[in-house]
């Protein structure tokens, strides 16, 4: 049974989230959570392939351990696209075989793949080629199934198939998808969610990693599931109460929960630094409206960085007088 302190790689990790795990988002996630795996938004390889790989694949070294999710099926492309991250320096390449929107259908990939696991083993077996002479790790992420599948044993074959190549870690959203009559938002809420699968997983195949994901709310559920699974990956609740990120990892590393302030107050030379490259405040402080989530205060420090961080000119003084606000409305309740 896996250890809930054990020193794994893959222990803690951040979810891949379209139009939300930026490199700034990461960058804040970094400083919650300086043990964390981070991944990127999903990049389809043909956008490796022939679109700007300093917008597409950009980071700070602080990131590290950092993770590239790519999205796609056909076994050549996704291999160069493997190749080209590793010389850019990512840890590791996970394929996305869990996406369920209609766009990511119509182009072969995604939560429809679980449909053809023989063609996923081929990815996953030219992707792993790529990258043979380096420690560079390939992954996926996947759902229990698709559509009417209800049976286990159709999930552990798809992940048998995949780990015949070689491929020895899995992140499992732990909810089939519905590719026909739901939105992507509906797919994250409305499949059961069936841990049980996961864990049996786990036990069934224990040489593998296997990564849980999937309506974990807070520190004890994460907890809880890592008695059970190799690791957790948090999605929604590391975005919208990122302090939960801060607070797990301290957990699993026996390090002392920080003040929600002095985390911010980290960023400062990163903010400067891309605001002294032309990025706008805007594109930073939007992922970090959640940190006072729940707290007496939280509600003016959105507040204030919500209307003011738009503005041109807006720099590090509107986070000095957000968190100014964010004490006065704190005192005001106590």
């Amino acid at each position: 049974m896996p250890s809930l302190f054990a020193n794994h790689a893959h222990r803690l990790s951040v979810a891949p989230m379209m139009d939300w795990t930026d490199r700034h988002c990461r960058y804040f996630h970094r400083v919650l959570a300086p043990s964390a795996r981070l991944y990127t938004e999903m990049v389809h390889a043909q956008a490796v392939l022939h679109g700007d790989r300093t917008r597409l694949l950009g980071f700070d070294p602080a990131e590290h351990p950092l993770a590239l999710q790519l999205g796609g099926s056909e076994p050549a492309a996704l291999a160069e696209a493997t190749r080209i991250a590793a010389v850019l320096g990512y840890d590791e390449i996970n394929l996305n075989v869990g996406c369920p929107s209609e766009r990511v259908q119509a182009g072969r990939f995604g939560a429809c793949l679980m449909r053809e696991p023989v063609l996923v083993a081929d990815c996953i077996a030219a992707m792993r080629a790529a990258v043979a002479d380096t420690p560079v790790i390939v992954t996926v992420k996947c759902r229990l199934g698709v559509d009417e599948v209800e049976e286990y044993a159709a999930f552990r074959a798809f992940v048998d198939a995949i780990a015949a190549t070689g491929c020895n870690v899995f992140a499992v959203h732990a909810r089939k998808a519905w590719l026909q009559g739901l939105s992507p938002k509906e797919n994250r809420e409305i499949p059961p969610l069936r841990y049980d699968w996961v864990y049996r997983l786990k036990r069934e195949r224990p040489d593998l990693t296997v990564l849980l994901n999937g309506g974990i709310a807070g520190v004890d559920d994460a907890l809880a599931h890592l008695e059970h699974a190799d690791g957790v990956m948090l999605g929604r609740v590391a975005y919208h109460d990122p302090y939960v990120l801060h607070r797990l990892d301290n957990t699993l590393t026996g390090e002392t929960d920080m003040p929600r302030e002095e985390l911010l107050l980290r960023m400062r030379p990163y903010v400067e630094t891309q605001l002294a490259r032309g990025v706008a405040l805007k594109h930073i402080v939007r992922h970090v409206l959640g940190l006072f989530h729940g707290q007496p205060g939280g509600r003016a420090f959105r507040q204030v960085l919500s209307e003011g961080a738009h503005k041109p000119g807006a720099d590090w003084t509107l986070v000095e007088r957000a968190l100014a606000a964010t004490r006065r409305e704190s005192r005001q309740a106590a």
